[in-house]
């Protein structure tokens, strides 16, 4: 039976202050939150029944002191649910996770997410009601849920408002949509971010507290970690290096200008010069899937990399990466470059040509100051992200 928003929010507020307290009694909870004792203790009752969290002596000394021992309420570590979504340009992926990262289900689908933004959030809550189906759990388990999407989100006001990028997206509010259908507030942000903390806490940029990370699949983004914290920008566009325009490049891109980084560099454009190294049978696969992440049938990329040809296909792919990220280099000095998305796979080859352009461009910021590392998470970065950024969400003050 689902609760009530009031008892929800009542819920996520007590979870939250416990999540940053090691043990508080229910006044110590109704002080802290200003809610009524009443609404503390019917709500304690209740965590205690669904196993979120137990209450019982503070410690040992006054256990067994003379008169009422004092009781304290606790949050079980690892015994609450979070949920992930990403949203790709290409498919949509649910994750139901323990508190400590664990995944406990997933699901997904093959969708055009940039086209089809209402049939996206439709297809993430209905495959975040099968993953919780599946699981075990119900939404009213859940202590803090997290999405990634493809595209800036306005950081003020939390809506599409980019032209360029998700045209089909301008003017919605994926944090209401997602909310409006889960029952449940969601926090939502640009897919690069999420795969760069992910990177940051699980994977090759693990205790790295300053690093770009780059998603190089169907487009290209980055996302930025800052003095151990995720950056977004004023706005929420800072990483967008996907739409800088190179010179001498003059394909169209989606966004209406022409030489734009992702035209040159994106899975497809990569696909297709291999196709042309390669031979035919790349190419006649290339022309059936070259659209969706994850290659529409391709091999990945770590094999293809290991043609000699093919490697330096993408190795000239990470010089071009490279001299864009040269002066972000110069401008934020950071001590990681971590390679993710589809290409990031590719692994040597595309470090080799990221780093050659580093050197080359970045002055005394990039050449040799900074590491350039292949992501270790894969295609699964920006969805861990998520995850990730839910069980933050748990612990942060409301």
């Amino acid at each position: 039976m689902a609760v009530s928003a009031r008892r929800r929010r009542t819920r996520e507020q007590l979870l939250a202050v416990l999540a940053r307290h090691d043990a508080l009694s229910r006044a110590e909870l109704a002080a802290l939150t200003g809610l009524s004792r009443s609404a503390v203790g019917a709500c304690v009752t209740d965590l205690v029944e669904q196993g979120l969290v137990g209450e019982g002596p503070a410690d040992e000394r006054t256990a067994a002191g003379p008169g009422r021992p004092a009781a304290v309420v606790r949050l079980r570590r690892g015994a609450g649910i979070v949920l992930g979504l990403d949203f790709g340009h290409t498919h949509v992926t649910a994750a139901v996770a323990d508190t400590e990262g664990r995944i406990l289900v997933e699901r997904g689908v093959i969708l055009d997410v940039d086209g089809r933004p209402q049939e996206a959030m439709d297809a993430g809550a209905r495959l975040a009601g099968a993953a919780l189906h599946a699981a075990g759990h119900t939404m009213d388990e859940v202590l803090g849920a997290a999405a990634g999407i493809p595209g800036p989100i306005d950081v003020p006001t939390s809506v599409v408002r980019e032209p360029t990028i998700l045209a089909s997206w301008i003017g919605l509010d994926p944090e209401a949509e997602l909310e409006a259908r889960l029952g449940r507030s969601v926090t939502v942000a640009n897919d690069a971010d999420m795969g760069a903390w992910a990177e940051h806490l699980y994977g090759a940029g693990r205790g790295i507290d300053d690093l770009l990370y780059v998603k190089a699949s169907h487009g290209i983004g980055a996302g930025l970690i800052l003095g151990g914290r995720p950056y977004r920008g004023a706005t929420g566009i800072a990483g967008e290096i996907g739409h800088t325009q190179l010179p001498g490049a003059i394909n169209w891109c989606r966004c209406g200008n022409q030489g734009c980084l992702e035209t040159v560099v994106s899975v497809g454009a990569v696909h297709r010069r291999l196709a042309h190294v390669l031979g035919g049978s790349l190419g006649e696969t290339v022309a059936v899937g070259e659209g969706g992440e994850g290659g529409g049938g391709l091999p990945p990329m770590a094999v293809l990399a290991a043609s000699p040809a093919a490697a330096r296909v993408l190795t000239d792919a990470g010089r071009t990466i490279g001299r864009v990220l040269a002066d972000l280099i110069n401008c934020l000095n950071p001590a990681a470059v971590v390679l993710g998305g589809e290409l990031g796979s590719a692994g040597e080859p595309l470090v080799a040509g990221v780093r050659e352009s580093i050197d080359r461009h970045a002055g005394q910021a990039g050449a040799g100051a900074v590491e350039v590392l292949a992501g270790r998470l894969g295609a699964r970065a920006e969805l861990l992200g998520a995850v990730a950024t839910a069980i933050r969400q748990t612990a942060a003050p409301r």
